[in-house]
């Protein structure tokens, strides 16, 4: 299979192309974090302006090949809205992030991954235990959605979106985690906090000792501070923009 690489950065307004940019930065630095998962997982953004479309990776690239023209715009039925785009989307991935986009206009980034500390946390009864400080960027609280089998159905969007609610961040049992942002900054640095929370727990469990868990006033103060819904301006914008820095530096095709 073949991925055609077309230069987009003349025929898309100058908004379409710095959000391409920037969605086509998550996809390198979640492969350098190894958070890739194949050909599988998906991120996706809406594209500035009042069509309701958004861009998501080609189906059969790896992260690290996804770059800022050869993500594929489409709406929201699925359809490719480039009479000549060539490439095909993953019609799971679609499902999941189709859900978000149709039903919360105010979101403009979906970010679905399926890493072995993710799935760890989501496979357990309890989910995600306050075990350390990234527990308290959280902010909002943590949302679960029972697994359904396959991403396949239709019908399950409605549900998923149901147990999103104002959350930023959404565990979905069996499958992975799943965090969405008013901007990529945002959904970008909600998913590495959410991440190296589960990660940590694993590891602590691993080890085998007695956990230690955030006291429980403590998490309330947090909670009380920052409801569900709550949102800071500049999220994730530094963090993200350092990344990119990195990737400038290193691997800075990500940007044709």
């Amino acid at each position: 299979m073949s991925i055609a690489a077309l230069d987009r950065s003349n025929s898309v307004s100058v908004a379409e192309w710095n959000q391409r940019v920037k969605l086509a930065a998550l996809y390198r630095i979640f492969a350098r974090m190894g958070w890739d998962d194949l050909i599988y997982t998906h991120i996706s953004a809406r594209v500035p302006g009042p069509e309701e479309h958004f861009l998501i990776n080609p189906f059969g690239l790896m992260y690290e090949e996804v770059t800022a023209s050869n993500l594929v715009k489409i709406d929201l039925d699925g359809e490719r809205v480039d009479p000549d785009e060539p490439n095909q989307i993953n019609y799971a991935g679609y499902i999941i992030h189709s859900a978000v986009h149709e039903a919360l206009p105010e979101i403009h980034c979906v970010v679905h991954l399926h890493t072995d500390s993710g799935v760890a946390v989501a496979s357990q009864k309890d989910g995600l235990l306050p075990l350390s400080q990234y527990n308290l960027f959280q902010y909002g609280g943590v949302a679960y959605h029972d697994y359904e089998g396959l991403a396949l159905d239709a019908d399950e969007k409605q549900r998923l979106v149901a147990d999103l609610g104002a959350h930023h961040m959404l565990i979905l049992r069996n499958h992975g985690t799943l965090t969405v942002g008013e901007t990529v900054d945002e959904a970008f640095f909600h998913m590495y906090n959410l991440e190296r929370a589960c990660k940590i727990q694993i590891a602590a469990q691993a080890g085998g000792a007695e956990l230690a868990l955030i006291p429980e006033e403590t998490m309330e103060v947090y909670r009380r501070e920052r409801p569900v819904g709550t949102r800071f301006a500049g999220y994730g914008d530094l963090e993200l923009a350092a990344w990119m820095r990195k990737l400038d530096r290193e691997e800075p095709d990500f940007r044709s």
